[in-house]
């Protein structure tokens, strides 16, 4: 029997690895659904659905390996990130999906959530107050209107897999919908701005560089608690809190 590898395991979902199986656990299965559906309409690689017996998803593996990892250098080439630049172009660029994604929250509700966040940080010492202040005057110039494209919503490097050059599959679907582009280019590039200019030169023009950068002091200044209490790290090299610590 093959190894089972704990991918990924909290409170809301955990993955794991049998061979080159994935079985996707998740208590909300609107996730799952939108997972399935968002796959089955994305103009990219992604992987094969196998088997689907709630509350559980089988995934094939896809070939080749993770972009690279928050925290680490990625030693993918130039040409592989501008290879994810031009598979997130293509995303963007195809029909709506009917549904709204993370990365299409509404604005009043987000804004609230980071004010929440940025006070629960400074309030119980976890965070110096002026690193929050200055992050969060950063990522003002996130909050705003745009046209909304197909989103994958949470497109950490570990979801994008490349065999050499070539984009071999994007993973984890669960968030994806109508959004704003600029949040999945963010995603991507957290923690790694020094890919940013490698992604835009196969993603393309149209790029405000500020809203990015605010998209990485908003996500970072959100998920901070949530790591701390689900047992990861942001404050490790190259994480989260280095992000916050980047833009000062």
């Amino acid at each position: 029997m093959d190894e089972v590898k704990v991918v990924v395991a909290h409170s809301e979902r955990a993955t794991l690895r049998v061979g080159d199986v994935f079985l996707k656990v998740d208590a909300d299965q609107a996730r799952i659904d939108v997972e399935v559906e968002a796959m089955a309409l994305a103009p990219v690689p992604t992987p094969e659905v196998l088997w689907r017996k709630p509350p559980v998803l089988a995934i094939a593996a896809v070939p080749g390996r993770a972009l690279g990892r928050l925290g680490e250098p990625s030693t993918a080439s130039p040409a592989a990130w501008a290879a994810a630049g031009a598979a997130v172009r293509e995303l963007h660029d195809a029909p709506l999906p009917p549904w709204p994604g993370r990365a299409g929250r509404d604005l009043g509700e987000l804004a609230a959530d980071l004010d929440g966040e940025c006070e629960w940080l400074v309030t119980n010492g976890v965070l110096p107050a002026g690193l929050v202040t200055r992050n969060r005057r950063v990522a003002e110039a996130a909050l705003r209107l745009c046209t909304p494209v197909f989103t994958h919503g949470d497109l950490q490097i570990t979801h994008v897999f490349v065999d050499g050059d070539e984009i071999t599959g994007i993973i984890d679907w669960s968030e994806a919908g109508r959004g704003d582009p600029l949040f999945d280019l963010a995603t991507l590039t957290l923690g790694h701005e020094e890919h940013l200019g490698d992604v835009l030169t196969g993603y393309g023009t149209g790029v405000d560089l500020d809203v990015i950068r605010a998209w990485w002091s908003l996500r970072s200044l959100l998920v901070v608690r949530w790591l701390v209490e689900h047992g990861f790290d942001p404050f490790a090299p190259g994480c989260e809190v280095d992000v916050l610590r980047s833009r000062m």
